[in-house]
């Protein structure tokens, strides 16, 4: 089977918008690829975090990746910090790495606009996300738009690595999905959900209760008008709702237009909050029932594999370049 590597960072709250871009498919894909799923730790460093904060969020996306339904069975589940090949294989690929190249990442220029004071780490991140993928000699990484020119980084610091010391990794290629709706803010539906937004009420996070779940989708920016029409480009808050129910429902967006035809956005809200809090309601059941330690051992159990292949990789880099093995 292909091989796939994904990572999460354990920081704010997981939201539908993660889950229906991102984590959903990862269910999908455990069932016909090798999956490696981490929680990248290493990364929120990146920024200051409150380190008990940072060490519960670590548990509660482990909990999280179980359930939405990633089976420890089928798919390797560990925290990246464990395996310290990351950090390892990062500083080797960092000699390799361009100033220039660094320099020009985006997400870097964003981040740190406007800030007096940036870690190193901030502007390295690449370098580390590279590391966590061709350590596992991974052949698809999901990737969303915010992430593509450090895939494309990986993929050129993988081809330059393989150029100058011999055929070493493998060059990873982008996995989007076929079918996803973009899931935008319930109140500013031009942004994406984001953890990051300070109004909690433009986002649903999945272990969000069911009446506070009420309030965010009834509170909803919709339009002056009441024909409930997919218009993303007159009626995004709307569209955006229908988005969010055709996902989380499997109904085709055409067919809930019919349903609700003659209907107001009331109505839709209505309905759309049982749907949302039927799905979550099925997660949350899941993520209650674990406790710590059986968290602990699944993740214990998939550093242990993680760490098996990282090592063959790691060891193998360290011998091209040139360092003493003995």
């Amino acid at each position: 089977m292909k091989r796939v590597l994904s990572g999460v960072q354990p920081t704010g709250d997981i939201h539908v918008g993660n889950y229906v871009g991102a984590m959903m498919h990862f269910v999908e894909l455990q069932e016909e690829h090798e999956c490696y799923f981490c929680i990248v730790d290493l990364h929120a460093l990146t920024v200051p975090q409150d380190p008990v904060e940072l060490r519960n969020k670590t548990y509660e996306l482990a909990g999280i990746y179980l359930a939405i339904g990633l089976d420890p069975q089928k798919s390797t589940l560990f925290v990246q910090s464990q395996v310290s090949a990351h950090a390892e294989l990062a500083w080797l690929l960092s000699c390799i790495a361009y100033y220039g190249e660094l320099s020009r990442m985006t997400q870097f220029k964003d981040k740190s606009k406007g800030k007096e004071n940036v870690s190193v780490g901030l502007f390295t991140y690449p370098a580390l996300m590279a590391a966590d993928i061709l350590l596992y000699q991974a052949n698809y990484v999901p990737v969303g738009n915010d992430q593509k020119q450090h895939l494309e980084l990986t993929r050129d610091l993988a081809e330059r690595f393989n150029n100058r010391f011999g055929e070493t990794f493998v060059v990873p290629e982008p996995l989007i999905a076929e079918v996803g709706a973009r899931i935008m803010s319930l109140t500013d539906p031009t942004k994406k959900m984001s953890k990051s937004d300070e109004d909690e009420n433009g986002r649903i996070n999945l272990l969000d209760s069911p009446d506070v779940v009420k309030k965010k989708i009834m509170r909803a920016t919709t339009d002056s008008e009441s024909v409930i029409r997919y218009d993303v480009e007159n009626k995004p808050g709307l569209s955006n709702l229908l988005s969010l129910y055709s996902v989380m429902s499997g109904m085709s967006i055409t067919d809930i237009e019919k349903k609700y035809e003659g209907s107001g956005y009331g109505t839709l809200k209505k309905d759309l909050v049982d749907v949302v809090n039927e799905r979550l309601r099925v997660i949350q059941e899941k993520y209650y029932g674990l406790s710590r330690e059986e968290l602990e051992r699944i993740l214990r159990e998939g550093r242990e594999r993680a760490e098996v292949l990282a090592a063959k990789t790691l060891k193998d880099v360290k011998e091209k370049m040139g360092l003493a093995m003995f």
